[in-house]
Order: structure tokens, then sequence, then C-alpha cells
């Protein structure tokens, strides 16, 4: 078996020119000991400061002194340790393992500053369990590629140098140097999935087949290129699908695509937009129950951190909708009203005069049952038909703020305003984010909603 070379961190790096920081993602570990050790060894040859950073996911009673331990170890090599604590909360059926690793990659990414490099530690034995748990999945193609060698974190990039080696040769390299680090008990314990095959199974699989984790990390080689491909021809595709509104998809150009193709542009949007890809329930449910629903239907298929939703010809991927404000509404006495639920903000500028004319002035949600007479026209017309006119979905129209001026209704914010006894003149009328609230004065106030989590979809800007 080859040992391990500090040496092969700069081949692994040298694509990358004048970066950031070079962080290690450093737990105590053996294998981040000994990617710590081996990057301070080199350093004079990283593109950038060597840098380390230690989460705390307190998931042990000991994990405090784990931290002393890596700051200690820090300061011995003289390398500056950012430290992070991460709030590990399990759903119902949600795995502790993959929850801790999901805010641990949630600290990483806010950590990193444009040209940054974070290294971590995965080696070999890493890439072949990874392997193992997409096939017991049932993955595809993407999902069995595993871990790739370099990927974009927040804005940075994410390096792991050590994949092409097996931890024996990491173990050897620490004894050798006569390395010290720690042992996380989570990691003897075969409930989880991935200690059952690290303790029992590669073993027993490594008695008939010695060389085993190289030959799957190849394997997972193979299918990374078969992902390529495939994103390749969906990419293509995709580029001409562009619904409607920003980030949409046309359904109907969709229906004109081959299934396998078809399931192929809907991963590869998918991912684009940031969100987790489905799995193949799910991505079924969406090629047979939204893409050939009704125009006016309301299909909807949900899963972690996704809804896939149509209106009209246009398919949609939205982070999961909030709660509706709910109660007699929002007072608004000042130029900034901030919405509840991450809805944003709404902006009024008008001088003191014309606020005092307008009287007490509040923002309601939810209440679809109101009639509003648009400027210019003769008569009152239901919110519905306000809503459908200016293409809101069924789906948002409850979050739109209505805002009233005593009990009148005086906008529809981002579709129109509401003319009321005083009348409000045509020239008043618009249609984006920017609404008059009332004809009270000759130059109307304006609202501006800003910050809403549709925005980049295009709505009521």
């Amino acid at each position: 078996m080859p040992g391990f070379d500090p040496q092969s961190l700069v081949a692994t790096l040298a694509p990358f020119e004048a970066a950031g920081r070079v962080w290690i993602a450093y737990s105590g570990g053996l294998d981040s000991t000994v990617l710590l050790r081996a990057a301070a060894a080199v350093r004079e040859r990283l593109p950038g400061p060597l840098w380390a950073v230690h989460v705390d996911h307190a998931l042990h009673p000991d994990s405090g002194r784990w931290a002393e331990h890596c700051r200690v170890t820090c300061e011995d090599l003289a390398i500056p340790l950012r430290e992070c604590r991460a709030e590990v909360k399990p759903g119902r059926g949600e795995s502790l393992e993959a929850v801790a690793r999901t805010a641990r990659y949630a600290e990483f990414f806010a950590l990193l500053a444009p040209g940054d490099l974070l290294l971590t530690a995965h080696h070999l034995d890493d890439q072949a369990e990874t392997l193992m748990l997409a096939l017991i999945r049932g993955s595809g193609v993407h999902g069995l590629a595993a871990m790739p060698l370099v990927a974009d974190l927040g804005l940075g990039r994410l390096v792991r140098p050590l994949l092409g080696h097996p931890r024996a040769a990491l173990e050897q390299y620490a004894r050798t140097l006569g390395l010290t680090w720690l042992e996380d008990p989570s990691n003897r314990e075969p409930a989880m999935d991935r200690n059952y095959l690290r303790q029992l199974v590669l073993p027993l699989l490594r008695e008939r087949w010695p060389t085993v984790s190289a030959t799957l990390a190849r394997s997972a080689a193979h299918c990374a290129d078969a992902a390529a491909l495939v994103d390749l021809a969906a990419g293509r595709e995709l580029a001409g699908l562009g619904g409607e509104r920003p980030g949409t998809l046309s359904i109907p150009g969709l229906a004109r695509l081959e299934r396998t193709l078809r399931k192929a542009v809907l991963r590869l949007w998918l991912r684009r937009r940031g969100f987790l890809g489905p799995d193949s329930a799910h991505l079924g449910r969406i090629l047979d129950e939204v893409l050939p629903a009704r125009p006016d239907a309301d299909p909807l298929v949900a899963w972690r951190g996704c809804e896939v939703r149509r209106y009209r010809q246009d398919l949609f991927a939205l982070r999961p909708l909030p709660p509706v404000p709910t109660g007699p509404g929002l007072p608004w006495d000042r130029p900034v009203l901030e919405l509840p639920h991450g809805l944003g903000t709404l902006e009024r500028v008008a001088d003191a005069e014309q606020m005092a004319l307008m009287g007490p002035v509040r923002v309601r949600f939810g209440v679809s049952e109101l009639s509003c007479r648009p400027p210019g026209g003769a008569h009152q017309r239901p919110l519905k038909k306000l809503f459908q006119e200016a293409g809101v979905p069924p789906w948002l129209r409850p979050y739109v703020p209505l805002v009233f001026a005593g009990d009148d209704l005086v906008a529809v914010v981002g579709v129109c305003a509401c003319a009321q006894t005083q009348g409000v003149p045509d020239h008043a009328m618009l249609t984006a984010a920017e609404v008059p609230l009332t004809a009270l004065a000759p130059t109307a106030p304006q609202v501006r909603w800003s910050g809403h989590p549709w925005e980049s979809l295009g709505y009521f800007r």
C-alpha cells in the first residue's frame, strides 16, 4: 500500500491559483488531523493562507473538551482556528447523522468568502461507503457518483484532497509522526448506517476482495461521467424551456420531451434552483399529476424543503409557503412596515400631511371575499378576478398585502389601487409593487413591497 505524502495536497490544489483562505474542516478525528498536519507541512505552497474551522454540534458531553483539543493543536501549528456551534434538532423520522451534516455544512456555507477553499478529509473508504449507501437507497447515476473531488459551496469551493487515499494510509502517516487525535464514540455505533457498513460489511468484503474500496470508488467515477453526460443533454433542453415567469419551466415545452429526458430536465432544473432532488415517487407524481393537470387546477407535490406547483402553463419550484398572517391587521403608523413570517417590508413614500389625511392605516392578509373598484373602473370587482387578470396564482393570493385606510380597502399591493368614495385618477393605476394608497391628495402616497419570497419570480415588483 503506497504511503500518504503531503505533497499530494500541492498537486490537488494547483489549479486554484490565488485563492482566498484555505480552510481545513477540523473535527479532531484521525482523518482531519492528518489533513491539518499535512497542510501545515506544505503551507508555503498552498494557494492561500491556511486556516482551520471546528464545528461543535453539542451532541456529546465531551464536545467542549474536543473543541479545546482542536484549539491547542491549531495553536501548536500556528494555524488560526474559527470555532462554530451548530444547532442540531432532528425532526420526526429524520436521521441525526444527516441533520448534523446539514447543520455543519450550513456553517461552512456561511463561512466561505469569494475565492475561499474548504478542504475536508473524506478518503477512499468514505467514498466506497457513500456509493454503497446510494446503492441501498436505489439512487440514480447522480447519487452513485458519490462525492466529487471539487464542488461549489456558498461563495467558495469544497475540495476533498484525500479521496484517493485509503484510511489505512492516513493512519500509518499519523502513527509515523506520533500524532494524537480524538475518537468519537458515536463512530462505533452500528445503529448508524455508515458505521454498520464500515464495521461489519466492508471488512467482510475486504477479506474476499482486498481492493474493494478502490474498485467501488472507480465505479463511482464512471457514474460521475455518466451523470455529466445526462446533465449535458438535459441542460441543452433546459436552456429553451423557460416559462413566462423567471425560474419557471414551460409545461407545454416539457410535454414535448421523451419521458426519460423529461425526468433528467426536471432533476437538473430543481438542482439549479437549489433544491434537494426528488425521489422516484415524487418525480413520478410531478410527471403524472402536475404536468397533465388542467391549467386552472392547483396540484402540489412536496418533499423536504421544496414544493412543486403549476399555474397556467408554468411549473414552479418553491420553498414551503409560510403561514398566512391572521388577525385584525397590522397598524401602519411609520414609513416602513416589517411584515411577519419573512414576507418582507412595505414602504410608503408620503409627506406627513398626506399621511395624516389618510387616517389610521392597517394591513391585512387573506381576506379573499372583498371587492375593489380599480381606478377608471365603473364597478366593484371581486379580488379573485383582479388576481386572475394580474396573473397571481391562487396559492400566492393570501399573502398579498391589503391596505386599508379606516374601513376602506385602498390598495391591493402589487395589483392595483382601489378607488373609494373620493375616487382615484386613472393615471394612479399601477400594476407593479408601487401602488397609490388613496386619492386623498393630488399626489397619492406610494407603497413599495420588497424582500418577499417571490421577488425572484418577478411578482409584485
